[in-house]
């Protein structure tokens, strides 16, 4: 019997020690992060894009935007880079987040429609370049042309090119020292446009 009870006890002692023991752990609690400010964001993403690192400020931009979606000034960062950097279409979708957050922002705006016509002026002047500015592209394109040159108040939308009248052409000078008559002028690919 002497070793049951001993048993017992041990049995007994380890029982309290478990119990004990579960009453003196503490529950793990998790400590939320600190969600930085708008200001600390845009504060990193500035230093980024003064340092020359456009994608690490665009990341951090994204971020911000990501956090406070009421806020419009990381979109206009973004917009503001990517028409900088000649991402036009980029450009528009940002600056089109910023009008969603504030329909009467001129930046935004502006943004869009320059961008906009930077890529028109692109896609028109490889079509030009190809040959294929014709048929109901070729109409639209025109009448397009005219609403830009009636919003804008001007007669044309790319001025002439300035021609070099016969008596004041410059000759150029060959290797072997001959003289050779001035290159010809190009043709303005968007005459068609005016």
């Amino acid at each position: 019997m002497s070793t049951s009870i001993h048993l017992r006890r041990l049995l007994g002692g380890a029982a309290c020690i478990l119990a004990l023991s579960a009453c003196t752990t503490a529950p793990v609690v998790k400590v939320p992060e600190a969600v930085p400010t708008i200001a600390e964001v845009m504060g990193k993403a500035a230093a980024a894009d003064s340092a020359g690192q456009k994608e690490a400020a665009v990341a951090l931009w994204k971020q911000a935007a990501a956090a406070y979606p009421a806020d419009k000034d990381p979109w206009t960062r973004m917009a503001q880079t990517k028409y900088e950097a000649g991402q036009y279409g980029e450009a528009i979708v940002n600056a089109q987040e910023i009008l969603v957050r504030d329909p009467n922002d001129q930046l935004a705006n502006s943004i869009i429609a320059i961008s906009g016509l930077r890529l028109s002026t692109r896609a028109l002047a490889d079509l030009s370049r190809q040959n294929n500015l014709s048929g109901s592209l070729r109409t639209e394109s025109q009448d397009l042309a005219k609403l830009l040159r009636e919003s804008l108040g001007e007669q044309v939308l790319v001025p002439p090119a300035k021609v070099v009248q016969p008596t004041q052409r410059a000759t150029t000078t060959n290797k072997k020292g001959g003289k050779q008559p001035p290159r010809e002028q190009k043709a303005d690919p968007f005459d068609a446009l005016k």
